[in-house]
Order: C-alpha cells, then structure tokens, then sequence
C-alpha cells in the first residue's frame, strides 16, 4: 500500500518573526473588546486604533519607520464614541474609513507626508445608523463606494465621494457578525447570530440565497474565495472552533466542515485571492493556522502553523503590492499584542532554492487603479479588480464586464429610514499652501444653524465662497465651471462621472469642481440638489475665521465648509414603486429616471464598442482585398504577350 501526499507549492511555508527593530513600540492599543481588528495596514501607512478617553481615536505610523513611538504622536480624533472598525481605501492610500460606536462612519484623507498633528478634519460624515458600527469595508473593484455594518441589524452601502447612500439592506433579524464582498463585489455575504449565512444582491437589497451556517450562537465569519464559494468560521454545537467551505448556488450543507479545537477564541480569516490560502488567527492565541482551497474538488488542505506564546488582540494584513516577493514573502501581518503595547511584523516565506521571483508563487494581483466608478457599479455593471504584475511594476490588463440589475428605486429599504444626514467637507484652502493639521481647531459639533469652519485636507480641489457683506452669511450660492461657463446649479455626480469613464485614472476621494472667485450670495434660495428618488438638501452657514469676514489671502490660512446633505424619500415615490418610461408623440419611449438613463448609456456603450469591433473587421478585410488586388496587378503587367494569368 503506498501513502501519497498531494504536492503544494505552499506546504513549507513558515512565519517569520522580525528584529525587535522592525517592530513599533509603546503604541497605546486599545482595550476594546469587540471582535474587530483595531488595526489597518497598506504599503505607506500603519492605523491602529488607540486606547483614548472621551471619544475614538487611532494613530497613523509611517510603516517604514518602525521603532519606540512617542505617546504623544499625532493622531485622527473626531468620533464621540469608540473606534471599532477601520479600513484603507484600496485605491488611495491616503484615505482611511472608521466606524465607531457613536453611530457614524467618517472618511479621513491623510497627507502624503504623513501627520504633522493630530486630524480632526473629515472628508466626509456618514449618518445613516441608529446604533453602533460594528464593521466597514471597502469595495473590492468600484471606487468610493463603502458598506458599513451596525448594531442595528442593517448594512448600508455609500458612495463616499457623495455623501449619499446607495442603499440599505434590511435583511437580518438579529446581530451581524461579519460581512465581506465578493470578488467583482455583485454580491455581499454575511452571517448572523441566527445561525444564518445569508448572499445578498446590494444593488436591489435583497437575500439571493439563505442557508443555516455554524450551529452556535457565537460570533462566526465570512469570506469569499471564489465566484460561487465561501468560507466561514465559528463553533460548534459543542462550542468546538470549527471552519467550512460553502456553496453560494445551493441552501444545502457546507462542501466541507472540519473542527480544529475547543478554544473559546474568535477565529478571524484573512484570505489571499493569489495564491489561495486562508489564513485562520484566533483572538487571544499565539498562533496562526493556514490552508489551501481547491475550489475544483471543494475542500480545503492544512498546510502549516506559525506558533507564538504571546497573545494577539488582532492582524492587519499587508496588501500583496507591500511585500517583497523577492524574499519569497507571500505575506504579511502585523500582529498587536494583547499583553503589551507592541506591533510586530510577522512574515510568511516560501522557501525557495532558487533566487529571484518566483512568478508561480506570485501571480498577478490585485492594483490600486479601480475598473469602476461608483455610478458604474450602481447601473449594474461588474468587473473585477484590474491585475498588477509584481515583478515590473505594470498593469497586465482590464477584466471582462458583465451585467447585473441597477440599483433599485430605495422605497423598501431607505424609505423606513425617514432622514439620512450626512456631511461633505468643501475644500477653500489654496493649492499651493501645505496642509498643516497643526493648525486644527475644536472638532465639528453640528449643532445649532451653523457650521464650523476649519482647514481641510489635501486631496480637495481649491474653493472660494463670498458673501455680499463679507460676515456670517446665512446661504451660499456656488457657482460651478464647466467648459468656461458658469451654471448656478451643482452638475450631477453621475453625469460627472459618466464623462469621465473613459479614463482609468485612480478617482479621488472627493472630486468636486472648483467654484468661481467671482461668486456672489446675492440669492436667498437654499442651494438644493435632486437626487432621485429622493431629495438631497444641502445647507451650509458658515462662521467667519476673522472678525471681518472670510480670509481671502492664500498665505494667512485654510478652510473647509462641511455642508450638511439631508436625504429623505419622497412621499410620492411610495404611491408609484415601478416608474414607467415616458412616451413623446411620436412613440418614443424616454427614461424616467436617472437610473433608467444610465442604464441606456451603457447598453449604448456596449453596441458602440460592438459595431467598432465589427468595423475593425470590416477594415481589416478591405487591407487584405486592396493587398491581392495590387499582387494581381503586379502578376499581370509582368506577363509577356500572348501568357495567361490562369
């Protein structure tokens, strides 16, 4: 009888601790119980929620400047509650999301060079919940577009760049434990302390498929490894830590299910899409498991474990364009330890004889440049992440789209919440003067009529607001150009980017157009914009930095208006769910709807796309014909009298 093993390239792999140097130290971390990982890592900057009194905070370190970290370093503050959760963008490393337990999502912009001082400036200020934020997360292809999950049994789904909620899935009944996207982000899973795993479509907030996931009430969770599967972790009957491989196409059991221990720590999964490898971190445990999953037979293979007496509270994980894949480093984490103050990077190697990459070790991965923009991901397109070469640094190519339902009318869901308010910073500083977070006053508190004004960081196009006295202005009118013309009414975001598609370009956190110098607040009318198939009202009253009004000189300071954004539905939208197309006289149907305009522009995209593919054939086909046309004409005048061509 001969024993086989299956041959991996990743069985070997070993955790590798680093020198006490490369570590960072005396960072205050938090206490915080939750089953979050209080911290967030990407190629320039390390965020670790802090421990802090009378509201949240969490510290930016330059990740490659580890050492002894001062406990009065800079920090971002501007929360009431606690930070439980934060998140990098993937495609701006300068812009982090936080939840907390005050019941908001903030997103911050981080200068280049790091902070100089402590950031109480936001970008934007998400209130959508009526309880706690338990987790946030980014989208994995399409840019500016965030989900946040809460205590409050909902997952709401932003566009950042906005200020607006996409939609809100009303589909749990109980706690949510954990929910990720999926790989083209289509879908969303989650679990829940019904013992419910549910996939769930967040452009029509509904549950696509519903199956009964581990069978005890503590905390599980989830994430996706391919197209059609998932993989969980969470306990058992018997409260024995267990993990399993699901199928999103079908509500029967799971592929695989396997216990590993009866420790009461929470496993936390962290999965890498390259290589396929999940790695499995317990709270409160040393040590750190890894498997490999073979999609193809629907199991999942031990591989080995990294060992460690010291504790964890959570591990950020190094995205994979951070790594040095010629060490042969398939991975990263940066551990907190939960007995000490201390971030320790800990390394996964392959080992390898050869030196030099290794390209079957490191495929192609996921780049910072998003495949969609927000307004594209909401008319239904979906599109994977674009592929970055590791080795030479370039972009191999652009995934294939496919096409899903837009985003629906927001009655059933948005419509049980009566108001979603939420806040946009309006950049005034100029581009020439440096950020200096230094200068920060008081955070916001919008409370009252007004709204402070306070610096702004980079990333915001320059803005300049007048009043007609130059003193506290009750009403700004902002005058927007576009194409050297001047319109006295906001351009709408989709329209925005829609021009812009064509481009792929990394999208800024908050593109707004600049407004003309010459502006005047000469209208008392509120500045308003639709937004279907609500109403969007943006107010914004301002206090004066100086005494005699805005300071208009590019070298005495730097502001920013936060303008408040009401969303709520609409009465009328409640009587009509399903808006009909319009009909002119002469038979042609028009969209009714913005969402129904989009749509017909990309369809129209794609039979543009169609009839230049054929042209190009087309094109091609006459080049061959001109070709054997003048081959002939050349065969012919070589002939001699009285020869045939034949």
């Amino acid at each position: 009888m001969s024993l086989k093993l299956r041959a991996s390239k990743f069985r070997h792999v070993f955790g590798s601790q680093c020198r006490r140097e490369q570590t960072f130290e005396n960072v205050r971390i938090t206490r915080n119980t939750h089953d979050s990982n209080f911290c967030s890592v990407n190629p320039r900057f390390l965020a670790v929620v802090t421990e802090s009194s009378g509201g949240g905070a969490f510290a930016i370190l330059d990740v490659n400047r580890p050492g002894r970290v001062d406990i009065n370093c800079p920090k971002v503050c501007g929360h009431a509650g606690a930070v439980l959760d934060i998140k990098w963008n993937p495609f701006n490393d300068c812009v982090i999301a936080s939840g907390s337990d005050d019941t908001t999502v903030k997103i911050w912009t981080v200068p280049e060079s790091g902070l100089l001082g402590t950031l109480t400036d936001w970008s934007a200020d998400l209130h959508g919940h009526s309880r706690r934020i338990a987790y946030v997360d980014w989208h994995t292809s399409a840019a500016n577009v965030l989900m946040s999950v809460g205590f409050d049994f909902k997952i709401m789904v932003w566009n950042v760049e906005q200020a607006e909620p996409i939609n809100s899935l009303i589909c749990h009944t109980d706690t949510i434990y954990s929910a990720c996207w999926g790989r083209d982000g289509s879908l969303i899973a989650s679990t829940c302390k019904d013992k419910k795993i549910r996939v769930m479509d967040p452009r029509q907030a509904k549950v696509v498929i519903e199956m009964d996931g581990h069978q005890s009430t503590k905390t599980s969770k989830i994430v996706f490894v391919s197209d059609n599967q998932v993989f969980t972790t969470g306990f058992s009957r018997n409260s024995d830590r267990q993990y399993g491989l699901w199928d999103v196409r079908k509500s029967g059991p799971a592929l695989t299910m396997s216990d590993l221990d009866c420790s009461s720590g929470i496993l936390l999964p962290y999965y890498d899409p390259d290589i396929r490898v999940v790695y499995l971190a317990g709270k409160g445990d040393g040590n750190i498991r890894y498997f490999e999953i073979d999609s193809e037979e629907n199991s999942v293979h031990f591989l080995n474990t990294y060992q460690s007496a010291l504790p964890q509270r959570g591990l950020g994980m190094m995205p994979k364009r951070g790594i040095d894949p010629f060490k042969n480093e398939v991975a990263r984490f940066y551990k907190l330890h939960a007995s000490k103050n201390l971030v320790e990077p800990i390394s996964m190697i392959v080992p390898r004889k050869a030196e030099g990459f290794q390209p079957d070790v490191f495929p192609p991965t996921a780049s910072t440049i998003p495949s969609l923009t927000a307004d594209e991901w909401m008319s239904g397109v979906n599109r994977g992440p674009i592929l970055l070469d590791l080795e030479s640094g370039t972009i191999l190519d652009k995934p294939r789209s496919s096409m899903s339902p837009a985003v629906q009318n927001q009655i059933g869901a948005l419509s049980k919440a009566p108001q979603i308010t939420t806040y946009k910073a309006v950049n005034s500083r100029t581009a020439q003067q440096p950020f200096n977070s230094a200068q920060t006053p008081a955070p916001f508190q919008p409370s009252g009529p007004s709204t402070n004004l306070r610096p702004s960081p980079e990333g915001h196009a320059p803005v300049v607001l007048k009043s007609p006295s130059m003193k506290m202005p009750s009403v700004i009118q902002q005058t927007h150009i576009w194409n050297g013309m001047d319109k006295t009414k906001q351009e709408p975001a989709s329209i925005k980017n829609i021009r812009g598609l064509s481009s792929s370009s990394k999208e800024a956190i908050n593109d707004i157009s600049p407004l003309s110098p010459s502006s005047s607040a000469s209208s008392s009318n509120s500045f308003k914009r639709s937004w279907s198939p609500g109403s969007l009202s943006l107010t914004s009253t301002t206090a004066a930095p100086h005494v005699n009004g805005f300071n208009e000189d590019p070298q005495a300071g730097d502001y920013a208006i936060h303008v408040r954004k009401v969303w709520s539905p609409p009465v009328s939208s409640v009587a009509s769910p399903s808006p009909t197309p319009v009909s002119s006289k002469s038979g042609i149907s028009f969209p009714s709807s913005e969402t129904e305009l989009k749509k017909a522009y990309f369809r129209q995209l794609d039979e543009i796309k169609n009839l230049q593919e054929q042209l190009q054939l087309k094109d091609k086909r006459i080049q061959q014909l001109e070709t054997e046309l003048a081959q002939m004409k050349e065969r012919e005048a070589d002939l001699k009298p009285g020869e045939s061509n034949c």
